[in-house]
């Protein structure tokens, strides 16, 4: 093979490859599914609530017949991710890599559900530039003190202690999205979360509207 050759089929660090379609396109699978595939990223402070919607939505999907798959950030560093820390160059290789997974997800068909902090827009820019049009941001908009307040992983008051450094929200930045595509937000009056079911039930309605839960 040519040195030309190998250039044409050079991607990133890898060379000698080639884009390979499958015999069944995406518009085939969303036909036999009754859905269209993309990619909700839910993105926010730790103990927003991120998981626990996604979860509740996930299972909200189901009983109306769609299929939806969660990527919940602390699951995927137990395998994909677990040779990942939480340096910045880290934090940017495991966005990075969801997002290609995710991507993957959303092109057979399926709602998927990501649900990481991802606190910088940067890396939340490369996922939403590479799954396109499909992309839907969901800000959970919590302040930090409700967050800290929740705390249910005890990591607010390991951080406040110097047991964790670079902590999102405490000695490292969470920059907020300025255009998601749907927010979540205490309420108003009272500073108390809406049900996770009924913010599933929000997002059901965006879904819906979008076309999202039809062929």
């Amino acid at each position: 093979m040519s040195d030309v050759t190998v250039d044409a089929y050079k991607v990133g660090e890898s060379t000698n490859i080639k884009w390979h379609e499958g015999a069944v396109d995406r518009e085939t699978r969303e036909r036999a599914l009754g859905q269209r595939g993309c990619v909700l990223w839910f993105t926010g402070l730790s103990g927003s609530g991120k998981s626990t919607v996604a979860y509740t939505l996930e299972h909200e999907l189901f009983k109306r017949g769609k299929i939806a798959q969660v990527l919940d950030g602390d699951n995927i560093r137990h395998g994909l991710n677990s040779n990942l820390g939480f340096t910045a160059e880290d934090r940017e290789e495991n966005i990075r890599r969801i997002g290609e997974v995710s991507k993957l997800y959303a092109d057979s068909g399926m709602i998927t559900l990501v649900s990481f902090i991802s606190p910088y827009k940067r890396d939340r820019l490369r996922v939403r530039e590479r799954v396109g049009d499909r992309f839907v941001e969901v800000y959970m908009k919590i302040p930090l003190s409700v967050c800290e307040d929740r705390d249910p992983k005890g990591l607010y008051k390991a951080a406040r202690a110097g047991k964790i450094k670079g902590f999102t929200g405490i000695d490292d930045p969470y920059e907020e999205p300025e255009n998601a595509e749907i927010e979540m937000e205490v309420a108003k009056e009272d500073g108390v979360l809406a049900p996770p079911r009924e913010m599933a039930e929000k997002i059901i309605e965006y879904l819906d509207k979008k076309g999202f839960l039809k062929a």
